[in-house]
């Protein structure tokens, strides 16, 4: 497995396995890699020739509030990792290469999208992914590129930043990795003490909750409702929002439409977002949407 911290290199050596005939597969990480990333790698590594990996922990996406100096870093235990599950070669440039010597001056504004659920609760958060995100296609060329579903929303803002620039990419979503009791695997979840871990399994409880909801035929407020219930059940819970959703705008669900479940709260010091699938929606349907 070959190791680049240049962006030029990184550009060449893509370009020359393209040449060579080989669909490039990229995975980006911020590292910390847990089961989710592995799956993405093994993923990149059924459908495509050459599995590219960033490993690149991106300034631009933390908040004044949220600790960029505590966020997990071990280059050494990703890059075994990696090599364990396919990657061929990893982009690991630090912020000083990867944005030109200094913070950029240009950024990519996702729109709309980018102001609810997470954009509302962590402002400026999704223009730090989408600049990022456009850089990386930028230097990686005509490849297709394996996201997680955990993060739901900024696969639906990514999906559309490659639509909207003309970007060569294909953007594969992947299903989520949960561990034993339902959490869904993530670089913060090495913050969670003992009874805060176990609290945390209230995500995907309230969204199991909010699904039986709609399978029983109840409307998204109903649905909404009960996640709320839940995740406030919990003392070690502070929820953020509750929101039934429609799967490809994340609007208001649509009759008939497939219709996506997210919550997010804080466990102790660790901010943690969950989703799951559900629908279609029923007629009538109303949630919260992004009006």
């Amino acid at each position: 497995m070959e190791l680049v911290t240049t962006r030029g290199a990184w550009r060449s050596l893509l370009e020359s396995q393209r040449r060579a005939g080989r669909v490039v597969g990229l995975v980006p990480t911020m590292g910390a890699l847990h089961g989710g990333h592995l799956s993405l790698l093994d993923a990149a590594a059924a459908r495509t020739g050459f599995v590219a990996m960033t490993l690149f922990v991106n300034p631009l996406q933390f908040g004044e509030a949220e600790d960029l100096a505590h966020y997990p870093r071990d280059l050494d235990a990703d890059l075994g990792l990696a090599a364990r599950h396919g990657a061929a070669a990893v982009f690991a440039p630090d912020v000083e290469e990867m944005y030109g010597g200094g913070i950029p001056a240009t950024r990519v504004v996702p729109g709309p999208l980018a102001s609810v659920l997470e954009g509302a609760s962590r402002p400026g958060h999704f223009e730090g992914v989408a600049t990022v995100v456009t850089k990386l296609f930028s230097l990686a060329g005509p490849s297709t590129a394996f996201f997680g579903e955990k993060d739901y929303q900024q696969l639906v803002i990514v999906r559309q930043i490659a639509a909207d620039l003309d970007l060569p990419v294909e953007v594969v979503g992947c299903p989520i990795v949960r561990e034993p009791d339902g959490l869904a695997m993530s670089s913060r979840n090495r913050r969670l003490a003992g009874p805060e871990r176990a609290a945390a399994s209230a995500l995907h409880r309230s969204l199991l909750a909010g699904r039986e909801v709609l399978e029983r035929g109840g409307d998204p407020a109903a649905a909404e409702a009960a996640m709320r219930s839940l995740l406030s059940s919990e003392p070690l819970v502070k929820p953020d929002y509750a929101a039934v959703v429609d799967a490809a705008s994340l609007g208001e669900p649509v009759d008939g439409g497939a219709v996506r479940l997210l919550v997010a709260a804080t466990v102790g010091p660790v901010r943690l977002i969950d989703n799951m699938a559900a629908g279609p929606a029923p007629a009538g349907a109303a949630g919260a949407g992004i009006s």
